[in-house]
């Protein structure tokens, strides 16, 4: 049995070399990319034109494949071109080269300024390049290079893909690629030789045509002729005649109002080093021949001079310091800082034991007090010194900013104190008008800052350089400090702030200049009241103020906050017109009491008979020719109360407790009446100036649009108009109904006031105060952002570039979009700052390349010109030809600037190596040549030969050799013929 069974526990062990191997699989996802990729089989492309590697367009496509576990991308490099109308010559061109092999003789592309390595070396308008996909990844070894050739030479053959394809071998900063291209019956081997040190024979072109010639092996006697292209770069790094006009501001200047040669309110601009760091010239020979020049080891007839094409290009410094940029940057760097005013600076003035209370009982004290205000006079050492003696109380003597720094600020930002003698309201108001520029205007509501004329723009222009050039953070909280106190100063003494537009704060602006503004608000209305004390009669119940009617249509401000629908120039008010004595003004009046002075009652439909008994009060002017519709006596417009003004947090506030009441019917009464105030101080003027009007002959005034009149006929067969309220008025528990019935007959001047101006400015002065320089900076940064690209466009404007203009489109578009919001992130804001960087970059780079080339010095019109368009041109474009080469107006000016170098350079030499024979001047200008020895030499050596046999098609052969300081590269592609070898 033992026997039996040892058969069938014998193992065979079988091979299936049907399945796949690891490198099969790599070759069939070679291929399916290809196929996918749709690159198989011949696509002949047009000409290529010149200059078209640099100006058409390039575009790739990318996928990953794996050997193993070794993952490798597959890339596609490819010149968009319109595809040639050659249907019918399809047959013909079956057997024609395919196109990279045609691209390797092509003259028109040498030396692109701006391409793929590989289409520099080869000339070639597509190609595949499959690397390691990771970064760190390198094929070393031999054996895994001819692995991987061998892979995409099956690939190419199984698939018949025309395009060639590279594999990318040792570490990727060599840049080394081997390659293949195949066609019907021919191949092209793509090659490479890198090393660091260049062997001497062939620093020269005899020494290449000779690895040339024993690579392609030719075995015709006469050989063809090598075609030749060269190129030598020169570089100039020492710009001898020329230095670097923008000086660094002296920051310990101080004269007349500017400080450090900067004025305060003007930004600086431009680079402190010289952006251009070096100018490359390149002398390129097109098309030479083989035994036409002689260039070896012992002479050369190779002189940039005589080159017949000269190129240009700059290389620009890498991140020069650039003034505006950084000013800006280092104010972005406060709004990180954390510390308070206080902590900054040490005890505050405003935190002087019983100070603040004593303000404020001092504030409020001024609506009862008999006697009126005295008021200062004001100048800039009553405004300076008074703070700093405050500051110093607690501070010591020494304070961030010295006396005459802060005395030029204060002065910048209030024209005004220069003035010995107290203002009137009028002189210390700027207008509102845009700046002169008409896009500024549109440019403070896009960013949210304020206007360039404004107190707010100015401050944001001096905390900036406060804090780049006096002071740093200790500076921008002290200049703070002294500004909140004037801004007190002013409030107590009924100084108007300069600078800001009369009426209510502009919402568009940033929040700071909207609390400016209801600060100056305040001032106004405070400022009349005291002059009212001083001048009212006692006689409190004037008939219609004459003195009024002109004031009404300048100083009233008319209708901004108000959503109700009078219409313009009908409603005449005027705040300031009132004379309210301590005696006349009701300010504790309760709603529900009734007013003794005239004994009225309220009507429940508005006007009883009774009431046209009772003397008009508050009235400004006769409403045209209506007149009231019930007792026919003329319709007086009343004088009312202007609405209170608001600032965008106010009203934030404001809406989000209307929006808490809820929809409950309660809430939405309550909301009702918060919303009516205003309306029902409106109507309680007007019944005071209309007695025994209705509430019919009020909508006529404040809201024609819901009173509608008709013709109709009456019984005696009259037309007349009848007229009756909307329907929108008729509707039961209409709030402007309930208002009507509920106002009294009151005059504007003894009304509750709508604008509390003694508590609103007391809330400004807070707000401002506990202002932490971090809270200002986010303030302000709108503002100067604002400036910062007004600054450029100003800039830009003298040197016309159009790359600029561009770019300073976009800075605007970008900067509206973040500025919007109310705390825009950092990363955006450093974003705008850089691309406000960037255009100063450029700027100045003009400015370096039209002093160095002397565009200013040229006599003939026409010379200036085109050496404008060059300078132009050399900032837009990677490299710029020279017209005429080294004979034209630019030509010269670069051989003149290489010339000076040389002789600064040989000057420069150690004497020891110049004791020979002769003078030392003598074997000076002997040494001295006109240019450097060339940086880098380019050469490409081109021929049509038949290999690998005499009788072999004839295909093209080239090599590209390329030679710098430290870095030797052979590139060549060499073809072959399959068929007849």
């Amino acid at each position: 049995m033992a026997a039996d069974s040892e058969p069938e526990s014998e193992v065979f062990e079988i091979t299936d070399f049907t399945t796949a191997s690891e490198w099969e699989r790599f070759i069939s996802k070679v291929e399916e990319v290809l196929n996918d990729w749709k690159l198989i089989g011949h696509s002949l492309g047009k000409p290529l034109e010149k200059g078209i590697f640099t100006s058409g367009t390039w575009e790739e496509r990318s996928d990953e494949i794996s050997f193993a576990d070794f993952r490798f991308s597959v890339t596609h490099h490819y010149l968009v071109q319109e595809s040639p109308d050659k249907e019918g010559k399809d047959e013909e061109s079956e057997d024609a080269i395919p196109q990279s092999m045609q691209d390797l003789l092509c003259m028109n592309n040498d030396f692109p300024p701006r391409a793929h390595c590989l289409v520099r070396w080869y000339g070639l308008r597509e190609f595949v390049v499959i690397a390691p996909a990771a970064h760190s990844d390198a094929v070393l070894s031999e054996s895994k290079c001819n692995l991987l050739l061998s892979s995409i030479s099956i690939a190419l053959g199984n698939t018949g893909c025309q395009v060639p394809l590279f594999v990318q071998i040792h570490h990727k900063w060599r840049r080394m690629y081997m390659g293949e291209c195949q066609g019907p019956g021919v191949r092209t081997d793509f090659e490479m030789v890198h090393l660091r040190k260049v062997p001497s024979q062939y620093t020269h072109l005899s020494g290449l045509l000779d690895i040339f010639k024993s690579k392609i092996g030719c075995p015709l006697t006469p050989l063809p002729p090598v075609s030749i292209a060269i190129r030598f770069t020169y570089v100039l790094q020492d710009w001898q005649q020329y230095f670097w006009p923008q000086q660094p501001p002296d920051i310990d200047a101080l004269v007349g109002g500017e400080v450090g040669g900067l004025e305060f309110g003007k930004l600086p601009f431009g680079a402190c080093e010289d952006p251009i760091s070096e100018l490359h010239l390149a002398t390129t020979w097109p098309h030479l021949t083989e035994g036409i020049i002689v260039d070896n080891d012992v002479y050369s007839d190779l002189d940039p001079v005589q080159a017949p094409h000269w190129s240009v290009r700059v290389r620009k410094a890498d991140n020069p310091q650039c003034l505006l940029g950084d000013f800006v940057t280092e104010f972005l760097k406060i709004c990180r800082r954390k510390e308070s005013t206080d902590e900054i600076l040490g005890r505050s003035t405003f935190e002087e034991e019983g100070r603040e209370v004593a303000d404020i009982t001092h504030a409020l004290s001024k609506l009862t007090e008999p006697a009126p205000v005295p008021i200062h006079k004001l100048s800039v050492s009553n405004m300076v010194h008074t703070a700093k003696k405050k500051i110093r109380k607690h501070r010591g003597e020494e304070s961030p900013l010295n006396n005459d720094v802060l005395n030029t600020i204060l002065l910048f930002l209030f024209p005004d104190a220069v003035s010995e003698k107290p203002l009137d309201g009028t002189t210390s108001i700027d207008s509102s008008n845009p700046a002169s520029e008409p896009g500024d205007y549109t440019l403070y509501n896009q960013f949210k800052s304020a206007p360039s004329d404004s107190l707010t723009y100015k401050l944001a222009l001096c905390l900036c350089m406060i804090n780049f050039y006096h002071g740093g953070l200790k500076g921008v909280a002290h200049l703070w400090q002294e500004f909140v106190l004037e801004m007190r100063f002013r409030w107590e003494n009924n100084f108007l702030i300069p600078g800001l537009a009369s009426g209510p704060p502009d919402l568009r602006c940033c929040l700071l200049h909207q609390k400016l503004q209801m600060l100056n608000c305040c001032i106004e209305r405070k400022k009349a009241r005291d002059e009212g004390k001083k001048t009212s009669p006692s006689d409190s119940t004037t008939g219609a103020y004459p003195g009024d009617a002109g004031k009404a249509g300048g100083q009233l401000g008319l209708d901004h906050l108000r959503d109700t629908e009078k219409e313009k120039g009908e409603v005449g008010k005027s705040w300031d017109s009132w004379s309210d004595s301590e005696e006349e003004f009701f300010e504790c009046l309760s709603d529900t009491e009734d007013l003794k002075g005239n004994g009225q009652e309220s009507g429940k439909k508005g006007g009883p008979k009774e009431m046209a008994n009772f003397k008009p009060e508050g009235r400004l002017h006769q409403h045209g020719k209506l007149t009231l519709l019930h007792n026919g006596e003329p319709l007086y417009i009343p004088v009312t109360q202007e609405p209170a003004p608001m600032t965008e947090d106010l009203l934030e506030e404001q809406s989000e407790v209307l929006a808490k009441l809820g929809t409950s019917a309660e809430g939405a009464h309550l909301r009702a009446r918060m919303q009516s105030a205003c309306l029902l101080s409106d109507m309680e003027s007007f019944k005071a100036a209309n007695p025994g009007c209705f509430l019919e002959d009020f909508v006529r005034w404040y809201s024609p649009r819901d009173y509608i009149e008709e013709e109709v006929t009456d019984e005696k067969g009259n037309v007349v108009l009848k007229g009756e309220l909307s329907a929108r008025m008729k509707i039961p528990s209409n709030m402007w109904v309930e208002a009507w019935e509920t106002a009294k007959p009151v005059p504007a001047r003894r009304q509750r006031r709508l604008f509390d101006d003694t508590r609103e400015a007391e809330k400004v002065l807070h707000y401002l105060a506990m202002q932490k320089p971090a809270d200002l900076a986010r303030h302000l940064l709108p503002c100067v952002i604002h400036a910062a690209v007004l600054k450029v466009k100003e800039e830009e404007s003298l040197e016309n570039i159009p790359s600029v203009k561009k770019i300073i489109k976009q800075i605007i578009a970008h900067s509206s979009k973040v500025l919007h919001f109310p705390n825009p992130e950092d990363k955006k804001l450093e974003e705008i700052i850089l691309q406000i960087t960037t255009v100063e970059a450029i700027i100045a780079r003009a400015r370096s390349l039209k002093a160095k080339f002397g565009t200013e010095k040229c006599e003939l019109e026409e010379e200036k010109e085109g050496l404008e368009r060059f300078v132009s041109c050399l900032l837009e474009q990677p490299e710029v030809s020279v017209t005429g080469a080294g004979r034209g107006h630019a030509g010269r000016i670069i051989h003149k600037l290489f010339v000076n170098a040389q002789r600064a350079a040989a000057v420069a030499l150690p004497e020891e190596e110049l004791k020979k024979s002769g003078c030392p001047e003598e074997r000076r200008q002997t040494l001295v040549s006109d240019f450097p020895p060339p940086a880098g030499r380019e050469l490409i050596l081109r021929a049509t030969v038949p290999r690998p046999a005499p009788y072999s098609k004839a295909l093209p052969q080239r090599m590209y050799s390329v030679l710098t300081k430290e870095d030797f590269r052979l590139a060549g592609a060499f073809s072959s013929d399959t068929s007849f070898f």
